[in-house]
């Protein structure tokens, strides 16, 4: 899905996150553009549940790192590995969703605040 502005609604995006049966992929569609072009307080909520799902479903999966922004960075092999898939499919599907949201997702370690 390449996602964009004119898309979605703010309330269409909403009714989908709600409705009791919608597909999983529209649902995820929805959350993506609300990720991406959701008001701010929407956009935080969604990273903070974002947060708590990898760290239910993924314990073992932790930031290496996190960006000047803040936003939490992770190592593409242990990516790779929480999901069952190669390190190449890991970095492609990253390098996919900049390429449709215009977004950088990858980082090198030398651009990232180290953990203490």
């Amino acid at each position: 899905m390449t996602a964009k502005k004119d898309d979605w609604t703010m309330e269409t995006a909403m009714e989908i996150l709600q409705h009791p049966t919608v597909d999983s992929k529209v649902w995820a569609e929805a959350v993506e553009w609300l990720l991406l072009y959701g008001p701010p307080q929407v956009r935080e909520l969604l990273q903070q549940a974002s947060g708590h799902a990898t760290r239910e479903n993924f314990p073992e999966l932790t930031p290496t790192g996190f960006t000047a922004d803040g936003e939490p960075c992770y190592n593409v092999a242990d990516l790779a590995k929480s999901l069952n898939i190669s390190e190449e499919e890991a970095a492609e599907m990253i390098a996919e969703k900049e390429r449709q949201h215009g977004i950088r997702q990858l980082f090198g370690e030398q651009e990232t605040n180290k953990l203490q």
